[in-house]
């Protein structure tokens, strides 16, 4: 956001993310920055009425001003307009910040918006910029801990091995919670997970509740009602839409749920590759697999933090799915940019079980990732997938320390296999830039 604010030619911003992901507390924060913060929550009538359609937009800016107590001087001012679907006038306005008033910083969010854009709302093309708001990850969970040598730890390339075991552990401890921020808020303060669970159930009964709110009937609350509900013991699955979840849902009310869930950001549908070379297509006939907003709702709704917590490898919980839903979930994170999707590989031959986890574009390269949290582990899948691009690079997540081997596929083809630690997941690029300059640098 500092840098959006430091453009020349900014546009106002569009903060894009589920419920209670901390899009408002961020903006608040933010504020800080500016000699003047304006503050709109469109859910109040009072502060909504500014934006009447008989107003012109310098009649409707001056309201502003006047209304929140401010006068238009030349200052760095962030005007920040909450809850922005309850007026369609307000999100047809900020073209004009963008045309007539530059020096402005404006901001906006809203409860649902996602859900809301394609079909109530429609917001200026061209004259808005969109920013994903996602969970906390794991460098954000160890800035709440207040583990400030850790962070900086992480940040030296590549990391000294004598920070693996502590790291771990940490990373271990947010597997377990998660990163929604009022969990995290809880959790730093009193370090007791059995406390959370009010605030695991009450984000849960928010997300179940709003259904009625952008479900266009009764059949379509009741079919995200019981998405929402079964997605947690589904994660990191494929799945099929077909019954999803034992119902006897068809394929269309599931696929159409899932869809307004995906515009909620509540779930996230990872779709197939079969195809190696740039540009990437996904395809949409095959199975998808499925990742939720977040992994310490998935632990708690399905009761596995207890496991996670006596079990001493992630792979060993929930058939692995948890591992392979965390490292999802950070390279979420990392992501700036909305129309940037997770994808896995599959091979393109019919009852084929060859599969890699996740991949990922890097300097033109397709980039294999292979979850395996054990140190030991077949990489049957991942060899296929070497034999066929034309590059020499693989990446493993897993529990052990950081390191780079050369290997071989199972026809003879030499390969550099890095192997991340979990806690690294956030800095890939920056390993696999190094593994490309000079792959045994790692090892030093």
């Amino acid at each position: 956001m500092k840098q959006w604010s430091e453009r020349t030619k900014r546009k106002p911003l569009v903060l894009r993310g589920a419920r209670q992901v901390g899009k408002t507390t961020v903006i608040k924060m933010f504020s800080g920055e500016f000699d003047q913060y304006i503050d709109l929550n469109l859910e109040n009538p009072e502060e909504r009425n500014i934006f009447r359609e008989d107003a012109s937009f310098k009649d409707i800016l001056s309201a502003i001003f006047f209304t929140k107590g401010f006068e238009k001087q030349d200052r760095k001012t962030l005007i920040f307009i909450d809850e922005i679907q309850n007026s369609p006038r307000a999100v047809n306005l900020l073209r004009y910040f963008y045309e007539e008033t530059p020096e402005l910083n404006v901001i906006a969010a809203g409860s649902l918006l996602e859900t809301l854009i394609s079909r109530q709302i429609s917001f200026p093309v061209g004259r808005v910029e969109y920013l994903p708001v996602y969970p906390c990850s794991f460098p954000e969970f160890l800035t709440a801990l207040g583990e400030k040598l850790s962070l900086d730890i992480l940040t030296q390339i590549p990391v000294p091995g004598y920070a693996h075991d502590k790291l771990t552990k940490l990373f271990r401890e947010y597997t377990i919670i998660g990163g929604m921020p009022e969990v995290l808020e809880s959790y730093t303060k009193n370090r007791d997970v059995v406390a959370l669970s009010r605030i695991y159930e009450s984000l849960i009964l928010t997300y179940l509740d709003d259904v009625e709110k952008y479900a266009r009937n009764d059949t379509m609350v009741k079919v995200i009602r019981h998405i929402i509900k079964s997605s947690f013991f589904h994660v990191a699955s494929r799945i099929k839409f077909a019954g999803f979840g034992n119902s006897t849902y068809k394929s269309r009310e599931v696929s159409e749920a899932f869809e307004v869930l995906q515009k909620a950001m509540l779930v996230k549908l990872i779709h197939p590759v079969t195809n190696l070379k740039l540009p990437i297509k996904e395809n949409f006939r095959k199975s998808p697999k499925l990742q939720l907003l977040d992994t310490g709702l998935v632990n708690y709704f399905s009761g596995m933090q207890k496991d996670l917590f006596v079990s001493s490898q992630l792979d060993e919980v929930y058939e692995g799915r948890i591992a392979e839903h965390i490292v999802g979930q950070e390279l979420r994170a990392i992501s700036k940019s909305l129309l940037e999707s997770l994808s896995f590989w599959t091979r393109e031959e019919k009852h084929a079980d060859a599969e890699v986890d996740f991949i990922r574009k890097y300097d033109g390269l397709v980039i294999p990732i292979e979850v395996k949290s054990k140190t030991s582990g077949r990489l049957r899948s991942l060899h296929q997938f070497m034999d066929k691009v034309d590059h020499q690079f693989a990446v493993r997540v897993y529990s052990g320390k950081l390191k780079v081997e050369k290997t071989r596929t199972l026809s003879g083809k030499s390969y550099y296999l890095l192997n991340l630690p979990f806690y690294l997941v956030h800095q890939i690029d920056a390993y696999l830039k190094l593994m490309i300059q000079d792959p045994m640098k790692i090892n030093n």
